[in-house]
């Protein structure tokens, strides 16, 4: 494990499979400038994406290696790459962001006596013993960090507390509460969402902010639409056009079979969603599957708009049910139509009152800064030993 008392200018190196657009990027870009605006240096390794430009932009060192393949034949190879990268940059951590990239350079770091921190951000349930070993890496590392209490009992669950209770620590998923601020949209950027997507503005909208995976709950919620008393609210799929068409497809033809036509609006996903949001009357997360956590919930709440989610996962963990949002029975269509009808109907005065304690609650226990915070904390503490 590294240990320099006298450390200056400590070098942080992040490493995940790519740096596209998703929870896991964002996190690493937010804890990459937290950790500049430090003082310190930040190193991030990825096979490259969107988002290495930016890392770019905010000072960081970015490193192209193939740490996304999950082929052992090709991880020696990948671990010399990263070996070597960890030398020349003088590396004092190591914080591993998949489970690919821990295969790779776990080893690298343990063999330069490097520290290291991993970050479990999935559900971590392994469905055979070799998955079990698979997943099983990321808890090798000195530190663990666990996204939700959720995931962190699935941990628990799995591996047991033996050896991992004492080294692991939960840090939520952080929302940047300045980008997803209702006073910091202005009027055009709004026009200019609704006119994109087509959104009439006499009628209710239901949105769905998600990609276009089956297990995020697209069709339970046509499904809970065609129950609803409302009979003129609109649901809005944003981010289904960026996946396949036959999806798309399948979505718009469950939509004319339950009689719901141009109730249900398709589209890609949107490049302001802070105003994208506030369109929304309720953001609906009916994932058929326990989320890990869920960032489209603190965004949402960030921007004072009522939730909707299933009462499973992390969901439990950031939305506070009848005060910023409301949890149906998991899998339950007319629970989930109940919830949406109950937060459509919110007179003007408890939707203002909902805002406001959806944001305090954001700011308090879901912020940008605390995530990054706390993640330095870590940091510290390793420097310190």
């Amino acid at each position: 494990m590294s240990s320099r008392s006298s450390i200056t200018k400590p070098v942080i190196v992040q490493i995940l499979p790519a740096l596209d657009r998703g929870g896991v990027e964002r996190g690493t870009v937010e804890v990459a400038d937290a950790i500049i605006k430090n003082g310190w240096k930040s190193v991030v390794i990825s096979s490259g994406g969107l988002l290495s430009n930016q890392l770019r932009r905010i000072g960081a060192t970015v490193h192209e290696v193939p740490v996304h393949r999950k082929n052992p034949f090709f991880w020696r190879s990948a671990r010399r790459q990263v070996r070597r990268i960890l030398q020349q940059e003088g590396a004092d951590i190591v914080h591993v962001r998949s489970r690919a990239p821990a295969w790779i350079a776990l080893p690298a770091a343990n063999s330069l006596g490097i520290a290291t921190v991993s970050t479990v951000h999935s559900k971590f349930a392994p469905a055979n013993i070799f998955k079990k070993i698979y997943n099983g890496k990321m808890l090798k590392a000195d530190r663990v960090i666990a996204i939700s209490h959720f995931v962190e009992n699935e941990i628990f669950t799995h591996y047991g507390k033996n050896g991992i209770a004492d080294k692991l620590s939960v840090i939520h998923r952080g929302v940047d509460v300045e980008m997803f601020d209702p006073k910091a949209v202005s009027q055009q950027r709004i026009i200019t969402e609704a006119e994109r997507l087509g959104l009439p503005d006499d009628k209710s909208i239901i949105m769905l902010p998600a990609r276009a995976t089956s297990w995020k709950g697209h069709e339970i919620l046509i499904q809970a639409l065609a129950r609803l008393p409302n009979k003129e609210a609109i649901v809005m799929l944003l981010g289904i056009e960026d996946g396949s068409p036959t999806y798309v497809e399948k979505l718009r033809t469950m939509a004319v079979r339950y009689g719901l036509g141009s109730r249900v609006r398709i589209s890609a996903g949107s490049r302001d969603m802070p105003a994208a949001l506030m369109l929304a009357d309720v953001v609906a997360m009916p994932s058929i599957k326990p989320e890990p956590f869920g960032r489209i919930a603190i965004e949402a709440l960030a921007m004072g708009r009522p939730i909707v989610a299933f009462r499973h996962g992390g969901a439990i963990e950031s939305i506070n049910e009848g005060r910023t949002g409301w949890l149906a029975d998991p899998l339950s269509i007319d629970s989930l139509a109940d919830a949406l009808q109950t937060a459509l109907s919110l007179t003007p005065r408890k939707r203002r009152a909902l805002a406001k304690d959806a944001r305090e609650q954001m700011i308090e226990q879901f912020s940008k800064d605390k995530m990054c915070e706390r993640t330095l904390a870590i940091y510290k503490s390793l420097l310190k030993t």
